[in-house]
């Protein structure tokens, strides 16, 4: 009898140190899912960014198509200042002179195509296109 209840106990305290393991990992697996939604939003952060770099005096890529509510920054890898304005008469966006290696950025919020080019050299042009 006294062995069967050194057994029964050594069970019982053996359970009983299984049992916060098992639920740590049923929160570790609530947490997993956390994660994939952070991920998931990480990966719709980065599907609603884009770059066009300026380099050799042109924007690569001219043209981009992306959705509303992207984010385009533009990276100046010339030796010369250049600006991304756009061609409308309002100039929806109008960064200053980047020098090189310097950034511009703009939310586009509305669909439509926005002509742009240097107001320092006219003759480079892009198209962003907002779907």
């Amino acid at each position: 009898m006294k062995l069967f209840n050194r057994i029964g106990l050594s069970a019982l305290l053996i359970g009983m140190a299984v049992l916060p393991v098992a639920s740590c990992m049923r929160r570790g697996e609530a947490s997993g899912g956390v994660a994939e939604s952070a991920t998931t939003t990480a990966a719709t952060a980065a599907a609603k960014s884009a770059a066009v770099e300026i380099d050799n005096f042109v924007f690569r890529p001219r043209q981009l198509t992306v959705a509303v509510g992207t984010r385009v920054t533009w990276t100046n890898k010339d030796d010369v200042p250049h600006t991304a304005t756009s061609a409308d008469d309002a100039h929806t966006f109008d960064s200053k002179a980047l020098d090189t290696d310097d950034k511009y950025s703009f939310t586009f919020t509305a669909p439509g195509t926005y002509g742009y080019f240097c107001k320092v050299h006219p003759h480079m042009t892009g198209v962003v296109i907002v779907k």
